[in-house]
């Protein structure tokens, strides 16, 4: 456990360090690319390079083998690499309430996440992610045909009224209104599945042999987050340039709709990044429920707290 606040001495020798991301710059990532623009980084000593992500991107795999010293994961994905031998710690956990969601059209009528699965339709979706496991357990996909996860290319969501497909509330949703689309979207959190995601970490060896700079690179992430969640827009326009995918408009809209996701009551008092034992606890429950994990993993071990 460690507190961020780190006293002014003398100058900080600048260490030079990359964050990977597992996603292209959009609003979900804000905070960490505040913390460039606005010079938090600099300011605790840090030349931080922020690398953009995508698909497939094996984030918790490059800092397990210590090709990078800082990535962004979900927490379910650093339990499972716990379990399996990998050296992760989480540092800082931006969503408290997981974005992950499911995406229909309003247009169906359905009223709660379960009734997407008593209608036959498609469902697009990374079938063997926990979340989709803990869904079919608790659903059943029986009346579904599953099919890959479009990864936000929402060609067919335009043209199959019965199409379902897994999102970010974030992100999707705004897409498909700008195309003339009214979306419904269920909370995948609100059925009782909702790990920390958008998730900062580290090698456990690098926290013992970096503690100073770990601390640093937390401080100057909360700040940046406190920053982006107050006022975003030179940030997404900073973003904007990098992925240029999004206008403006939706940049704001993506912001906005986050934040409730990410300051909570809890965070309020606990300050963001908050993570908790008993959060980390019932996560590592639920992975050996699913049979995604063999056996409980010491949920002590899988963080350290921002605060």
């Amino acid at each position: 456990m460690f507190a961020i606040a780190i006293a002014l001495t003398a100058p900080l020798a600048r260490a030079q360090v990359t964050l990977q991301l597992n996603w292209k710059p959009e609003p979900q990532f804000g905070g960490f690319y505040t913390a460039q623009v606005e010079g938090y980084y600099k300011a605790e000593g840090l030349d931080v390079t922020v690398e953009a992500g995508g698909a497939g991107t094996p984030t918790v795999q490059m800092v397990a083998a210590g090709r990078v010293p800082y990535g962004i994961v979900s927490a379910d994905e650093l339990v499972i690499a716990r379990a399996r031998g990998l050296d992760v710690v989480a540092l800082f956990a931006v969503y408290q309430t997981n974005p992950q969601g499911i995406m229909t059209r309003a247009s169906r009528g359905f009223a709660d996440i379960g009734d997407v699965f008593k209608q036959p339709g498609i469902l697009a979706m990374q079938k063997g992610l926990p979340y989709a496991l803990f869904l079919e357990k608790r659903y059943g996909f029986d009346k579904l045909s599953i099919v890959p996860s479009p990864f936000g290319d929402l060609t067919a969501y335009r043209t199959r009224e019965a199409y379902a497909m897994q999102c970010f509330v974030t992100s999707e949703p705004l897409a498909a209104k700008k195309i003339g689309i009214e979306p419904k979207t269920f909370l995948i959190a609100d059925s009782g599945y909702n790990p920390y995601t958008t998730v900062l970490v580290t090698r456990g060896e690098h926290l013992k042999s970096n503690e100073a700079d770990v601390k640093r690179i937390v401080a100057a992430v909360a700040k940046g987050w406190r920053t982006y969640l107050d006022n975003p827009a030179k940030t997404n326009e900073f973003m904007a340039k990098l992925n240029p995918s999004m206008d403006a408009q939706t940049y704001q809209a993506s912001a906005d709709a986050q934040k409730p996701l990410i300051e909570t009551e809890q965070t309020k008092t606990g300050g963001l990044g908050l993570m908790t034992l008993d959060r980390w606890k019932a996560l590592i429950d639920q992975l050996v429920d699913l049979k995604v994990i063999e056996k409980p993993i010491d949920a002590a071990a899988c963080f350290v707290s921002p605060k």
